[in-house]
């Protein structure tokens, strides 16, 4: 019987196609961003404007300016002299100009205060005041935790409890949860080092962990999980003594970098588009910007034990002329749909997390970050095609 000849060496464009046929997941044509894809921080932007005199020379004078120009607020007009306007311009074309922050860098209020320096800059152009100031990078990793431990829990225990009790099983959690609780507890706590170990917290510990025990549901008629959840970021400690006025906190806040980023992110990701509590964004970074408010001059909390409701600790009696602006201010945290519907999705999924029972006492969810599918990016469709043209290319000159 004649053999079949052999097939001959692969071309080699053969060799140059086999590659593409490797199989691309769903979603493999938009990466997850990740620390070292940063983009074009603050401090690298920086360090090229020192190389060059001019770019160097224009950002020293702009450094005097912006500590002489007061913030205005959102009435007034920007009042800037003829000589800062000029070493404004020169940082036109400045990678300064398009520089962003990211929570979790090392140095992240020196490049907060690089990017308000440059603010100026970039305020007497065409550019949107109200944008914020970190690296957009959100990723939809599974949410993932262990919950091999919590039988020696009551199985009527709440959901706050759980949480906290996942959160003290957790090494890294439970450290960083301790740090906090240490300073933000005794008669004589110092506010300031409570809210500086808030938002260490916030920022280090997983999210989940971190969102678990902010955004625990609780039964309407069980008082005692809502004042667990309410005690949750130490309002004893971390909240102001009295209310004071919610433009005063606001003016306090924008004279701290960090506290101003925390803001102008909140009011990014947290822009109501409707009264149905579509955000501007997904709803995953409208409750990480409120995450971050958490720890700095302007710190949300739940206002009742039996409610998800929200609010600033101020009040807008004695605003006068600016009454409005003030209660517009007020209404951003208590009156926000975006803000409500994303806490109260947060609240239905950790719900769920312990509605059945799980085989595996150790499980991974993959959340939906969003009802809006024009932010939901498609799946990898084209790398799909990529693959069957390869394949058919490939047979027809085999």
């Amino acid at each position: 019987m004649a053999r079949p000849p052999n097939p001959g060496p692969l071309s080699p464009l053969l060799l140059l196609l086999l590659p593409l046929l490797v199989p691309l997941p769903l979603g493999a044509a938009d990466p997850l961003p990740t620390e070292g894809r940063l983009g074009n921080n603050c401090i690298q932007a920086r360090r090229k404007c020192q190389v060059d005199p001019v770019c160097s020379a224009a950002y020293h004078h702009l450094n005097s300016c912006t500590s002489s120009i007061s913030t205005p607020s959102a009435t007034q007009e920007l009042l800037v002299p003829e000589d800062c306007r000029e070493a404004a311009q020169h940082l036109r074309n400045s990678s300064l100009m398009s520089c962003t922050c990211h929570r979790r860098m090392k140095n992240q209020v020196a490049c907060l205060d690089i990017y308000w320096t440059v603010h100026l800059a970039r305020s007497l152009g065409d550019y949107e005041l109200d944008v914020s100031p970190y690296e957009d990078t959100v990723t939809r990793k599974p949410w993932k935790m262990n919950l091999s431990k919590l039988n020696m829990l009551k199985p009527d225990s709440d959901l706050c409890l759980k949480f906290a009790m996942l959160c003290t099983l957790n090494d890294k959690c439970d450290r960083l949860r301790k740090a906090y609780v240490e300073a933000c507890s005794g008669s004589h706590c110092q506010r300031h080092t409570c809210l500086r170990q808030l938002r260490i917290f916030f920022e280090r510990a997983s999210e989940p962990h971190a969102q678990g025990l902010l955004l625990c549901p609780c039964a309407q008629a069980d008082q005692g999980c809502g004042q667990r959840r309410r005690n949750t970021i130490a309002p004893s400690c971390a909240l102001p003594s009295g209310a004071p006025n919610c433009l005063e906190l606001q003016s306090l806040c924008v004279a701290d970098p960090l506290c101003r980023s925390r803001l102008v992110d909140f009011q990014t990701h947290c822009h109501p588009l409707d009264i149905l509590g579509t955000c501007a964004t997904e709803q995953s970074r409208c409750l990480r910007a409120y995450m971050g408010m958490i720890g700095t001059a302007m710190t949300p909390n739940f206002v009742s034990n039996v409610n998800i409701s929200v609010a600033l600790s101020c009040t807008c009696r004695g605003s006068g002329n600016l009454q409005e602006e003030c209660e517009q201010l007020e209404e951003s945290f208590s009156y926000n749909p975006c803000l409500m519907e994303a806490i109260a999705v947060k609240m239905r999924f950790h719900s769920q997390l312990f509605s059945q029972d799980w085989a595996d006492s150790t499980f991974s969810v993959m959340e939906r970050q969003n009802k809006n599918p024009a932010l939901t990016p498609q799946p990898g469709v084209p790398s799909l095609f990529l693959c069957t043209l390869t394949l058919i290319l490939l047979l027809s000159l085999w």
